[in-house]
């Protein structure tokens, strides 16, 4: 796997290496070993899916809190996303700046986003699947989120957005002043 740290400490953009021959090909998508070496959470207890039906759809910005803070890694294995992890965390240089990757069925990249980090994305076609191998359960009382169009992030979402539940349209904005939970 070939890992590409972005602008935000911690946060990856991971790309297997396709070894190809006259079948197809053949590929790594998740490597205990390899993700220790680089210092980033190989734990994964809990796998999801979510399907999409529309272009432009919006789920997030969530997170657990702790003691249940989770790390995440991403695929899209069906259609095209645009992919955010905003961090939250109170001592980075970082805080609320928000780095996305573009995760393809085609290009079949991957984003690692460790503890401490709002996720979201939009959809970019219809019939978006996307498959989600994280650190921890689930805890709804550990459940939180963040708006999707807070304008302390001024998250620049690609396409218009048609769809966002209720929960995720309600959360509230954050004020800079005061940590989230």
């Amino acid at each position: 796997m070939i890992f590409e740290e972005t602008k935000i400490k911690g946060v990856f953009v991971i790309e297997p290496e396709l070894i190809e021959d006259e079948r197809g090909f053949f590929a790594c998508s998740w490597s205990r070993s390899e993700f220790e070496q680089r210092g980033l959470n190989p734990r994964m207890l809990q796998c999801n899916i979510s399907f999409n039906f529309k272009r432009g759809t919006v789920r997030g910005m969530h997170y657990q809190q702790m003691p249940h803070e989770e790390a995440k890694l991403v695929r899209c294995t069906r259609g095209a996303m645009f992919d955010v992890a905003v961090d939250l965390r109170s001592e980075s240089a970082t805080r609320y700046q928000w780095v996305a990757a573009e995760l393809t069925a085609d290009n079949r990249r991957m984003l690692y986003i460790p503890e401490g980090f709002a996720h979201g994305y939009q959809t970019l076609v219809d019939g978006t699947e996307i498959f989600y191998q994280i650190s921890e359960t689930y805890h709804p009382e550990s459940a939180r989120g963040v708006r999707w169009d807070d304008q302390l992030f001024r998250i620049a979402w690609p396409e218009r957005v048609v769809c966002v539940n209720d929960r995720d349209n309600t959360y509230p904005d954050i004020n800079p002043e005061v940590n989230p939970e």
